[in-house]
């Protein structure tokens, strides 16, 4: 989700713990009323849509037109479950692309706020994007929580993400820093690289997914909580063979491209400064790694922050070097046996000593609240080794998983 670099920030002399990262420019009011937007379809109930090339979004050619339009759709009708009209009120663009636009909006019916992606639709293709977030659920990944189609009275076909509303962008917080020649803690740096890593961790190993893209505008920051969150799935790509996955998971990503070993994929990808070495040397046979590669440039943007000096701590140039590798197989390299090599070092990366602090039992964020949920795991761990687990997993936090309900 790329939000636009022209917002500014409320003020340059607080600190992280009371940082105003929700704060939003004055919202003009909207414009006079526009046509509404016609009901858009369920995306399962579009036959001409099951071709299996991939979609090639285009640029919406205006931004202003979306602020004020009224978009209603029908969500529900299926296993019995009553139908519900669901309206939405634009009410600013927060990001654009060559993909289409991003606006904040606010449905109608519950007053809470949405994030909604709009990308003009090809009606022959299905939208890869789309069908990679169907398939993924974490508290590290942006949630997609339901889609529908659009059209304006050109008889333009639009795609609409509806996902939930996350205020700022690691590339915000960071602009933040700058303008108020301010160096971000080293806490807030394992916060948030540590969740990079844990949101890395999942869409490689469970739905497998690799992002290609990771950047400081594609990672979300709840100012409150402060949760990072992938986002921007428009360059992701699969990363197992279709034959490989369940038949459950089959429904959903038997349009995808995916990314195996021996298939070329295209090189140019990922934004220039985040882009891996192979990936600027023009390989088309890569794996995940790439995306390790982009999250190792944003631990160093971070850090550079601070300026490297000899209070530096050693474990955060360990992880950095690690990271930077320039062959992909080095890339956070680690010796535990695990189901898959690029599976282990993500969450070898996870259990690296620069996160240690995080795992500690009485840590809290420098505003007194809890840390969001950095410990529970699920489906990545499978395969684990023992040793690894307990690396990951602090004793604190082992004690209250077999006592009871943990929040972290």
């Amino acid at each position: 989700m790329k939000v636009g670099e022209r917002e500014s920030v409320k003020s340059n002399k607080e600190h992280m713990a009371s940082l105003p990262l929700g704060h939003q420019p004055h919202i003009p009011p909207p414009p006079p009323p526009q046509p509404q937007l016609h009901d858009g379809d369920a995306l399962n109930r579009r036959p001409e849509m099951d071709s299996d090339k991939e979609l090639s979004a285009a640029v919406i050619e205006s931004n202003d037109a979306v602020t004020g339009h009224i978009i209603s759709t029908t969500i529900g009708g299926k296993n019995g479950e009553p139908k519900q009209t669901i309206s939405y009120m634009a009410e600013r663009v927060v990001g654009t692309g060559s993909f289409g636009i991003v606006f904040q909006a606010k449905c109608l019916e519950t007053g809470e706020s949405v994030a909604i992606k709009k990308v003009l639709q090809d009606r022959r293709y299905k939208n890869r994007e789309l069908q990679l977030m169907r398939l993924m659920d974490h508290p590290n990944v942006i949630s997609l929580k339901h889609c529908f189609f659009s059209t304006t009275s050109r008889d333009e076909l639009f795609l609409n993400l509806v996902m939930e509303y996350v205020p700022e962008t690691l590339y915000r917080v960071l602009r933040h820093y700058a303008s108020s020649n301010q160096r971000m803690s080293i806490f807030y740096v394992k916060l948030y690289t540590y969740q990079i890593f844990r949101g890395l961790a999942y869409i490689h190993t469970v739905p497998g997914v690799c992002h290609r893209d990771v950047k400081p505008q594609n990672l979300l920051v709840d100012p409150l909580t402060h949760e990072v969150k992938l986002c921007d799935f428009g360059s992701a790509k699969a990363l197992r063979n279709i034959g490989a996955i369940s038949q459950h998971t089959k429904a959903f990503i038997s349009c995808i491209s995916v990314l195996v070993k021996g298939e070329a994929n295209i090189s140019y990808i990922c934004s220039r400064y985040y882009r891996a070495p192979e990936l600027i040397f023009g390989a088309t046979e890569y794996t995940s790694s790439i995306d390790i590669w982009s999250a190792g440039c944003v631990l160093a943007e971070l850090l550079l922050g601070q300026v490297f000096h000899k209070r530096m701590p050693p474990e955060a140039i360990d992880l950095a070097s690690r990271l930077l590798q320039y062959s992909p197989s080095l890339r956070c390299t680690a010796q535990n046996n695990f189901v898959h090599e690029n599976e282990r070092k993500r969450l070898e990366a996870c259990a690296h000593p620069f996160f240690n602090e995080l795992r500690e039992p009485n840590v809290r964020l420098p505003n007194g609240r809890p840390l969001p949920p950095l410990f529970n795991f699920k489906q990545e761990l499978s395969g684990a080794s023992l040793e690894l687990i307990n690396r990951l997993i602090p004793e604190h936090v082992r004690r209250q998983m077999t006592t009871g309900p943990q929040n972290n």
